[in-house]
């Protein structure tokens, strides 16, 4: 028997993209009955590995891009029907904890309650959320049990699992975030849900008459 169709959403929480992106993913599973794994990656680390810059950086200087970046970005928004984004005034955000905070929280079952949390305090009431004391503050305040997290985030394993997790990336053709892997074709950006949902629906169309 063929092993499940394995479909990655690879992320940091420092990309404003990403977090949009998540957001139209459950209507993607919903047409395909297919659930995204979500996998933590330390998106300096992939800046780092391959040579690449935030858009941040990048666009700084250049006339026309990034205003039409932003005006894609409000595309996306209308289309999508996404009323809780905001700019993240202290943007970049060092996430190095926040993506260690992301891997203890799948070690010890707490992922959906912190995800939410992390993102929300990123880029829906934005904060400056690698100030030790905000990060903390803004995590109690949405329930997650956080001292029990930074505590695991020191350990050996959540942070070795980071870099195995960033490395892979990298090793596979990642070179920023969001990015999708439908079995082993890639996928970068915001922009590309439709042709990720698009190779979904044909690799599983392939399973399907290799079994039939």
């Amino acid at each position: 028997m063929a092993a499940p169709l394995r479909v990655e959403f690879q992320f940091d929480f420092g990309s404003p993209n990403a977090y949009l992106a998540e957001l139209v993913l459950p209507e993607i599973e919903r047409r395909t009955g297919v659930k995204f794994d979500y996998v933590p990656v330390l998106l300096g680390g992939v800046y780092k590995a391959t040579g690449n810059m935030s858009p941040f950086d990048s666009l700084r200087g250049i006339k026309n891009k990034p205003q039409y970046n932003s005006l894609e970005t409000q595309r996306f928004l209308r289309r999508h029907n996404i009323t809780k984004f905001k700019s993240n005034p202290f943007f970049p955000v060092n996430t190095l904890t926040l993506m260690r905070g992301a891997v203890a929280a799948q070690f010890e079952g707490m992922f959906e309650i912190y995800f939410r949390a992390a993102y929300h305090h990123m880029w829906v009431e934005p904060k400056k959320m690698d100030d030790p004391q905000i990060f903390r503050e803004a995590f109690v305040s949405s329930g997650v049990d956080i001292d029990r997290l930074i505590a695991r985030t020191q350990q050996d394993d959540v942070k070795k699992k980071l870099i195995e997790n960033t490395s892979d990336a990298v090793a596979r053709g990642a070179f920023g975030s969001p990015t999708f892997f439908v079995g082993n074709e890639i996928f970068f950006g915001k922009d590309s849900l439709r042709n990720v949902e698009e190779e979904i629906v044909a690799q599983l169309n392939v399973a399907r008459r290799k079994t039939a």
